[in-house]
């Protein structure tokens, strides 16, 4: 898949304001009397830097602390500096990340009364550039990666895996690249793990991401119930994936996935999240920072 193509999928699949209504599935904002203890913390959260998420930062924390949070977390689509000239359309600039860290800084001391602030980034784990976006980030604060594969290869060389295929090569290769970034010991997290859209056989489905989800046990990296995936029912979360994790043991965190601040708050989400974890007996991790 060439670049441009790779860049497109992505940003569609990487909801953009607008195109589905605001709690179509979930019922964003709507009143639920669940378990708050479950969702005092979100980790993963965007801002208009990423070019397909609206709102300012201040908009989104101000959701939050409305919404009962007690720790909120930005982790923006990660610069990343391909030496080769490419610059991709659906992530920060490297340009950019000194005033998203700035920015989130100074909200972070202005609301340390209210809400407790963290500084993070999604990243792909690109293994030919990944330790040049290290170097590019060891100069600033930032507290966490989250590990978020859309793609398999590289994003202006390799195949986007969020639209559906049979290819058991390409589910292979998109659970041994997961694999090869948790070994880096560089992520707090997998976010939606089961976003790969593999649509074959439960054997090579079972093949592939069994021996993931056995290296996430192992290191003790959570899997994320992800809240876009539920509020626009996605294809994930996906059963299969999770009936998997649940076998090996697996944690779970919950992530908002937020891309505007009118979908900080979605207790339906959170209400379908919790349903999950009960039903595949997950242990749930509420706070991971």
């Amino acid at each position: 898949m060439r670049k441009e193509e790779i860049e497109k999928e992505t940003a569609k699949f990487s909801q953009t304001a607008g195109d589905v209504p605001v709690g179509r599935e979930c019922g964003a904002g709507s009143a639920w009397k669940g378990n708050r203890e479950n969702m005092i913390a979100n980790y993963h959260s965007h801002t208009f830097r990423c070019n397909h998420a609206t709102g300012t930062q201040r908009e989104y924390v101000e959701e939050a602390i409305r919404g009962g949070y007690k720790i909120w977390g930005f982790a923006d689509h990660t610069p990343y500096p391909f030496n080769n000239g490419f610059y991709s359309g659906m992530r920060m600039r490297p340009e950019e990340l000194e005033n998203y860290v700035d920015e989130t800084l100074a909200l972070k001391r202005e609301y340390a009364d209210d809400i407790e602030i963290h500084l993070g980034l999604e990243v792909e784990y690109y293994p030919r550039h990944f330790e040049d976006l290290v170097r590019l980030c060891e100069p600033y604060p930032i507290e966490y990666f989250l590990l978020a594969q859309h793609a398999v290869g590289n994003e202006y060389d390799g195949t986007f895996v969020g639209g559906p295929f049979e290819d058991e090569a390409l589910l292979k290769a998109y659970c041994d690249q997961i694999t090869a970034g948790l070994e880096t010991g560089r992520f707090l997290y997998v976010a939606h793990p089961d976003l790969v859209h593999y649509v074959g056989s439960d054997e090579v489905y079972d093949r592939h991401i069994r021996p993931m989800c056995k290296k996430m046990a192992e290191l003790g990296v959570p899997a994320e119930i992800n809240f876009l995936g539920l509020l626009e029912n996605r294809h994930y979360p996906n059963d299969r994936f999770w009936k998997i994790a649940s076998e090996e043991g697996l944690s779970t965190v919950f992530g908002v996935d937020a891309h505007m601040a009118e979908r900080v708050y979605l207790p339906q989400c959170e209400e379908k999240a919790n349903r999950m974890v009960e039903r595949y007996g997950l242990r749930l991790i509420p706070q991971i920072l």
